[in-house]
């Protein structure tokens, strides 16, 4: 007997009050046959236009089959290119949404349906930077000790967070740059020796600055330094990886979009691990492409993704699938419900995040979590 044609029929959007950093903006796609899939719309910048972006693909997608990944792609990659982060989140929630129906209907996670798991460990760092108010060595130290004693076993901060873009004054730039390896070597002394430390630059320098600085870092022993340059030109961020092979591993590529941005980005050899977040870089294929094209390059792929629990939950199933795979992202501490916004609840012990094995993303929206902050706004 033939199964009914599985159509998208509705769309729901529900937005979860966080902290002053932006919301979680959970996107949900019903279906003609009854069968619903949830996808992370959150961080785009501008939940405004995202929103419309989500009603402007919801509509191309209406009535057509929910395994029309690839139609979406086309449709929502051209958008992207033209209007930026926006459009991306949007199309990338979506895309999350039809793989979660499509495990569903199938009976089976999505990692099965992305070649099956090969990851039996999803291991995460805890990204304390969006958690950390008091911005100082004492502030993060405080943070990272917490993460570590709610399982984690690795913490990542951005210390030069506050040293204002496109300065000139040397003087300026090395009081900012002393204050972050302050912070960064406080977090070290308080999580120990034994315990990995990531720092992230968001681009703060430039190449020769960036080359010094990975001199300075090293005492710290980091697993890796991150987005230390611009990711364009591909040149510094080389010249960056090249003045800290053997130290330390270069990590980066969180806002650049599809293979396509990927490609001249690997090719010239920017990082030693590449971090396509799937809300940015257009959805888990796409994240599932480029891991495939930075491992015919020899690289790590750590998916970047300071993400509401759904979209920790959504690139944890493509994890589970790479060969690759090294770290995944984890936004640590700002709220204390977090884990209660999806069932079953987000679990984090020995450093690893645990994957239900149920179908779809293995999770479920609480809707009581949800509407609950959603009315405290």
């Amino acid at each position: 007997m033939a199964r009914p044609r599985a159509t998208v029929t509705g769309l729901e959007i529900f937005r979860v009050k966080v902290n002053r950093r932006g919301d979680w903006v959970i996107a949900r796609v019903r279906t003609s046959v009854g069968v619903m899939g949830i996808g992370d719309a959150s961080q785009s910048g501008d939940d405004g236009s995202m929103a419309r972006f989500l009603r402007q693909f919801f509509d191309g997608l209406k009535g057509r089959s929910v395994y029309d990944i690839e139609y979406l792609r086309g449709m929502g990659m051209a958008e992207a290119h033209k209007s930026g982060r926006a459009a991306a989140v949007a199309m990338g929630a979506l895309e999350q949404c039809l793989w979660d129906i499509q495990g569903k209907m199938a009976g089976v996670p999505v990692y099965d349906l992305l070649g099956g798991r090969i990851q039996e460990r999803i291991r995460v760092y805890a990204n304390i930077n969006r958690s950390t108010e008091a911005r100082t060595p004492e502030g993060f130290a405080a943070m990272a000790k917490r993460a570590i004693e709610n399982g984690f076993d690795a913490v990542k901060l951005a210390p030069f967070d506050e040293m204002p873009r496109k300065l000139s004054d040397a003087q300026v730039i090395e009081k900012f740059t002393r204050q972050g390896i302050e912070r960064a070597r406080a977090v070290r002394q308080a999580i120990g020796e034994k315990r990995d430390l990531l720092v992230d630059v968001h681009s703060h320098l430039d190449v020769a600055r960036g080359c010094e600085l990975v001199k300075r870092m090293e005492p710290l022993r980091l697993f890796w330094i991150e987005e230390v340059t611009p990711a364009r030109p591909v040149e510094n961020l080389a010249a960056v990886r090249r003045a800290a092979a053997g130290k330390m591993r270069t990590a980066g590529g969180e806002s650049i979009l599809g293979v396509q941005g990927f490609y001249p980005y690997i090719r010239g050899e920017a990082v030693d691990v590449v971090m396509p977040d799937p809300k940015y870089c257009g959805g888990l294929l796409e994240l599932k492409k480029i891991a495939a094209m930075a491992e015919g390059a020899g690289l790590a792929a750590a998916p970047h993704g300071p993400a509401s629990p759904v979209g920790t939950a959504a690139a944890a199933q493509v994890c589970a699938t790479l060969p690759n795979f090294l770290i995944l992202e984890f936004s640590y501490g700002e709220v204390p419900w977090r884990a209660e916004l999806i069932e079953p609840a987000e679990q984090v012990s020995g450093g690893g995040l645990a994957l239900s094995g149920k179908p779809g993303l293995g999770i479920a929206l609480n809707e009581r979590v949800a509407k609950r902050e959603e009315l405290r706004r």
